[in-house]
């Protein structure tokens, strides 16, 4: 991943609760995390839907947009301050000519994919319990770097619940 992230040149910081990508608009960018966190979310009937976090050494992408070119469904949100690397789409598209970052590219679509896939299984996963360790197995990291809300939200129960859970 460390190829990937060498082609950015700028870097953004986005202050807390700033937007680095609104639905309606086109984002076809890669970011990198250097610091903070970022949450991805959907709103469905106006009740925001948190779908995916990102904190540091993550990478970041409104995927709809980024493959179709077309504007995301998706916004993206600092938690906190955040520190982004921007990677264009043409900077990645200049990467893959090699065959060798092609395989990377993939690996790292591949990983992206299967992240999603067990996001899926998280949300029909029927018991709150099972999608907390689901997600406290996969993801310890989430519990320092992202307030309960957010996680309680992502894992769609109340806070209540969530906290509960921890402390059993």
């Amino acid at each position: 991943m460390h190829e990937i992230v060498a082609l950015a040149r700028k870097s953004v910081t986005i202050g807390r609760n700033e937007f680095l990508t609104m639905k309606g608009s086109t984002d076809t960018n890669v970011y990198y995390i250097e610091s903070g966190s970022l949450r991805v979310y959907v709103l469905d009937e106006e009740e925001e839907q948190i779908i995916r976090f990102g904190y540091k050494n993550n990478i970041i992408v409104a995927l709809d947009s980024f493959l179709s070119g077309n504007p995301t469904t998706f916004f993206i949100q600092a938690i906190k301050k955040t520190v982004v690397k921007v990677i264009t789409k043409q900077q990645i598209e200049q990467f893959l000519k090699s065959d060798d970052n092609r395989i990377l590219w993939m690996q790292i679509l591949e990983n992206l994919v299967l992240q999603q896939i067990e996001r899926e299984i998280d949300i029909l996963t029927s018991s709150p319990k099972e999608r907390f360790k689901r997600v406290l197995q996969r993801s310890p990291q989430l519990f320092q770097e992202i307030p309960q809300r957010y996680i309680a939200n992502y894992l769609r129960m109340s806070a209540e619940t969530l906290s509960r859970l921890q402390k059993s």
